[in-house]
């Protein structure tokens, strides 16, 4: 995707050219003002932090993750007109890392240009280490578009560079005032007089995505004849026949998104296949991400089955990893089989409340000294002073064990981990037992 620059050269930010009247509806009430925009209060309320950065008159690098038609795309670039900052946009669809240096390059001919790629989840690691210089040395300011958690998209290097700010799905009285708004002010739909008798197909259709919402507003407005008054009467009934779709149930942008996923991750964790094969099938057939399921899972099979059963957490990495490569509808097997595996195994929440545990004592009473055998020496002075001396190299004892102390003297015998109720922990509580006897009471 070519540069805004015209020329080739950085120039201050102008506003995109108000779009054509064949442009579609969500395109045309795009807002050219941060005034206008709907939604994300949070970020550009009055107290939000983006709007404090706007006071400040600089913006940090950042990473915009949230659902489709949140406005990620739309912010980015009345960030950069608040600022009247340079600006250039790239497609991570179709941009290479060719595109990233050809920008890069211009841009060190003007600082403070501001670099929007969308999509951001889709460029390789190669594509995304040719950021790093340019983000790091502030020639660019990096604004990330993503529908994806960057925790898993985003290289750590480049994501440690970036703040990450969520954009939640529009919630229905936001929605409602966008299609008053362009009820109101769009001059193809001011020609025809058009009332709003229900809203909920319209609302739930959209499933928080303003893009969706105006667009079928708009091919129901334009597909309706008026009644006998002249008035387009905009019905539930009607917005599903047009779309061609039944009412959502499951709205994966709404409320009931968390309460089946809720529902989905207490059914497996309850050991009831059969109610957790059911709540798979309401999100997949609502249009749930896949991988967003897959990762709820891989969080399971470690908070809620563990070491009961290791094998669970490695079927749950290779479940994400395979959604991740096949997608729908093919996954919708590999996601069943692993739910039933997961539904079925044995349970254990132990190393969940061990590390909880642990996270308390640090938090409440700070960070003791590690004994002096454990630390390192990578000097002559420290070996001078004892660091790792008196250290006993647990492979050279008897099966591969040495009694020492390893936690710090003020928890001398603290335990965190208790071991569950079950065959596989019962066995390493064995093992504890032999090597430690008495010392940790297992």
């Amino acid at each position: 995707m070519p540069s805004l620059f015209p020329d080739d050269e950085p120039a201050a930010f102008a506003p995109a050219p108000a779009p054509g009247p064949d442009a579609p509806l969500a395109e045309r009430q795009r807002p050219r003002r941060l005034a206008d925009y709907a939604g994300q209060q949070h970020l550009v309320g009055e107290t939000g932090v983006l709007r404090r950065y706007l006071a400040a008159g600089r913006l940090p690098s950042l990473i915009l993750w949230g659902p489709p038609g949140v406005g990620k795309t739309t912010l980015a670039h009345l960030l950069a007109s608040e600022l009247k900052q340079p600006f250039s946009a790239l497609s991570a669809i179709n941009a290479g890392v060719k595109d990233v240096r050809d920008v890069i390059e211009r841009a060190k001919r003007q600082r403070g240009t501001v670099l929007f790629i969308d999509e951001i989840h889709r460029f390789s690691k190669a594509q995304q280490d040719a950021l790093l210089g340019a983000v790091e040395h502030g020639t660019v300011t990096l604004i990330g578009a993503t529908t994806e958690n960057p925790s898993f998209e985003v290289i750590p290097a480049l994501l440690s560079r970036c703040q990450v700010y969520v954009l939640e799905p529009l919630g229905a009285d936001t929605l409602r005032g966008l299609v008053q708004k362009a009820l109101a002010e769009d001059a193809a739909l001011r020609q025809k007089n058009v009332k709003v008798k229900e809203d909920r197909a319209l609302l739930a259709l959209s499933g928080g995505d303003a893009r969706k919402l105006l667009n079928l507003l708009e091919i129901v407005v334009q597909s309706t004849p008026p009644d006998e008054k002249g008035v387009v009467q905009i019905t539930d009934a009607l917005v599903q026949q047009v779309a061609q779709r039944p009412l959502a149930r499951y709205d994966k942008g709404g409320e009931m998104h968390y309460d089946v996923i809720s529902a989905f991750i207490k059914s497996m964790r309850g050991s009831d296949p059969n109610a957790a094969l059911y709540y798979l099938a309401v999100m997949l057939e609502g249009g749930e991400d896949v991988k967003f399921i897959a990762r709820r899972m891989l969080i399971l099979a470690s908070e809620d089955i563990g070491n009961a059963n290791p094998n669970a957490l490695m079927l749950a990495t290779s479940c994400f990893q395979a959604c991740t490569v096949i997608g729908l509808p093919e996954s919708d097997l590999i996601l069943a089989q692993t739910v039933v595996y997961l539904a079925t195994s044995p349970k254990s929440n132990a190393s969940y409340l061990a590390i909880r545990a642990a996270q308390a004592e640090v938090r409440a009473h700070g960070v003791h000294p590690v004994p002096v055998p454990l630390r390192n020496a990578p000097t002559r002075l420290l070996k001078q002073l004892g660091y790792g001396q008196q250290y006993a190299y647990s492979h050279n004892g008897a099966g591969n064990f040495e009694a020492q102390e390893f936690l710090p003297d003020a928890l001398s015998g603290q335990r965190f981990y208790e071991p569950g109720h079950n065959a596989s922990e019962q066995k390493i509580q064995e093992r504890l037992r032999g090597w430690w006897g008495e010392k940790y009471g297992y």
